[in-house]
C-alpha cells in the first residue's frame, strides 16, 4: 500500500479510515463510561469536574469516577474531530496525535468547560490575521495545555458573568501569544521536542503566573490521584492498542515492512501517514500502546486518568513521531534515575515524566540510543521542578522541560558528534 492514497471526492480513501477510527475511538469511550455509571451519576460527575480547580496533577477518575472521565475524555475527542473537519484541516498523522492527545488530557486537566476560550482566543487570531483557521487549528487543540488557567482565573469571580469575561479575555491573550510563539519555539529546538506547543504555553504560563502573582494572587494545585487499578480499564487499554495493532498488521500487504518505521529519527515533521502509510502506522501506535501501559504495571504504577493521559498521547504520537526504538532508550533513562535519585519510579510524578519524556525520542531517534538514556535521566530531574514556574497551570510540563532541556542538549551533542566525524 503506497504512503498517500489517490482522493475520491475530494477526500483521499487515508482520510476516511482515519476519521472512522477516531470516531471509533471517541464513541468507545462514551459507551464505555456507561459501564462504570448512571447517566445522572455521570452528569453530577462531570459537573464536579467542571468546577474543580485543574492544576497538575488532577485525576479526573479520582474528580468525578471513571465514567465521567470516559464521557468528557469522549466528547472532547468527537468535538476535537469536529472541529478539524469544519476547519478543512488535512487529515494525516498529526490530526491522530492531536485528537488523541486531546483525548488523553481530558482525564486530567482538559474538560468540557475550559477549552472553549484559549480555542476561541486562536481563532480570533486567525481572523485577525486575515488567515484560515485550518493553519492554527492544531495549535488551538494543543493551547489548551493551558485549560486550567481558564478554571483557576474563572473560580475567582462569584458571578457568571464575571466568571465568563474572565474566561474569554485570558482565552484571548493566549490565543494571540501562541501562534507565533509555537513557531518561534519550533526553531528554538530545531524539532527535537515533539510536544513543541508545551514549550511554548509553558513560557506563556510562567509569563502570565508572574503577572498574576505580582497583582498578589496566589496559584494552587494539590496532588489529586487513583492509587489502586480498575482491571477493566486495563483491559479496555490493552484491547485498543491491540485494535490498532491487529488492524494495521491486516491492512499490511508485506509484513517485511514493519520495520521500516523504525529507521525515522522522529524530529518534527515526522508525519507516518505520509512516510509510510496507515496500515503500518496503525500498527505501531498498538504496539505503543500496549507498550506504554505495560511499563506502568511492571513499575508498579497505576493506571488512571493521569497515565492514561500519557498512554493516549504515546499512542497518538505512534502516528508523528514516536515508535519502540526511539522512546524505550529515554523511559529507560528515567527508570535509571530512580536507582540513584532520591525518588521512586511509581511516585505520581515520575510516571508521567516516564511516559511524557518520550516528547524527547527525536533526539534518541537522531543521534542514537546512549544520547535517549541521558536525556531521559537529565528530563527526570528537570520536570519536577519547572512545575513551580507557571504554577502547574500548563498541563504539558514535560513538553516545557523537554523544550528546554533540548536547547540545552542538542548543541552539546552536536559539537560532540561533529568532532567524532572529524576524528
Amino acid at each position: 500500500m503506497g504512503a498517500i492514497d489517490i482522493p475520491t471526492n475530494g477526500k483521499s480513501s487515508t482520510a476516511s479510515q482515519i476519521e472512522r477510527m477516531l470516531w471509533m475511538t471517541a464513541i468507545s469511550m462514551i459507551l464505555f463510561a456507561f459501564f462504570f455509571d448512571t447517566p445522572v451519576g455521570i452528569t453530577q460527575g462531570i459537573w464536579r469536574i467542571i468546577l474543580h480547580p485543574d492544576g497538575l496533577i488532577t485525576d479526573y477518575s479520582s474528580v468525578g469516577g471513571f465514567g465521567a472521565m470516559f464521557m468528557n475524555s469522549g466528547l472532547i475527542m468527537a468535538a476535537s474531530i469536529l472541529i478539524v473537519k469544519r476547519s478543512h484541516a488535512m487529515i494525516n498523522g498529526a490530526t491522530i496525535a492531536c485528537v488523541f492527545l486531546m483525548a488523553g488530557f481530558s482525564m486530567f486537566g482538559k474538560n468540557i468547560a475550559n477549552i472553549w476560550p484559549i480555542i476561541l482566543g486562536v481563532y480570533l487570531f486567525s481572523k485577525e490575521q486575515r488567515e484560515n483557521f485550518s493553519k492554527y487549528v492544531y495549535i488551538a487543540l494543543y493551547g489548551t495545555a493551558l485549560a486550567p488557567m481558564i478554571t483557576e482565573v474563572a473560580l475567582i469571580s462569584d458571578h457568571l458573568l464575571g466568571k465568563l469575561i474572565a474566561a474569554i479575555v485570558f482565552g484571548t491573550i493566549i490565543g494571540f501569544l501562541l501562534p507565533p510563539l509555537a513557531t518561534y519555539c519550533l526553531r528554538v529546538h530545531q524539532g527535537y521536542n515533539l510536544y513543541n506547543v508545551g514549550f511554548a504555553a509553558g513560557l506563556i504560563g510562567t509569563l502570565l503566573v508572574s503577572v498574576m502573582k505580582s497583582l498578589g494572587y496566589e496559584t494552587t494545585s494539590n496532588l489529586v490521584w487513583t492509587y489502586e487499578n480498575n482491571w477493566v480499564v486495563v483491559g479496555y487499554l490493552y484491547l485498543l492498542s491491540a485494535a490498532l495493532l491487529a488492524a494495521g498488521w491486516l491492512m499490511l500487504d508485506d509484513k517485511k515492512m514493519i520495520r521500516r518505521i523504525y529507521r525515522h529519527s522522529g524530529r518534527l515533521v515526522a508525519d507516518f501517514i505520509l512516510l509510510d502509510g496507515l496500515p503500518l502506522t496503525l500498527f505501531n501506535m498498538g504496539s505503543l500502546g500496549i507498550f506504554a501501559v505495560s511499563y506502568i504495571l511492571i513499575t508498579g504504577g497505576t493506571i488512571n486518568g493521569a497515565t492514561m493521559g500519557g498512554i493516549f498521547t504515546i499512542i497518538g504520537f505512534g502516528a508523528f513521531g514516536k515508535h519502540l526504538r526511539n522512546i524505550i532508550p529515554v523511559v529507560g533513562g528515567v527508570y535509571l534515575g530512580s536507582l540513584v535519585k532520591v525518588w521512586n519510579i511509581n511516585d505520581p510524578s515520575v510516571q508521567l515524566a516516564a511516559l511524557f519524556s518520550t516528547a524527547l525520542a527525536p533526539i534518541s531517534g537522531q543521534f542514537g540510543w546512549q544520547y535517549g538514556v541521558l536525556v531521559g535521566f537529565l528530563h527526570s530531574s528537570m520536570v519536577l521542578n519547572t512545575g513551580i514556574l507557571h504554577g502547574g497551570l500548563n498541563l504539558y510540563n514535560n513538553g516545557f522541560s523537554a523544550g528546554i532541556l533540548a536547547l540545552i542538549m542538542v548543541p552539546i551533542i552536536e559539537t560532540i558528534q561533529k568532532r567524532k566525524d572529524q576524528r
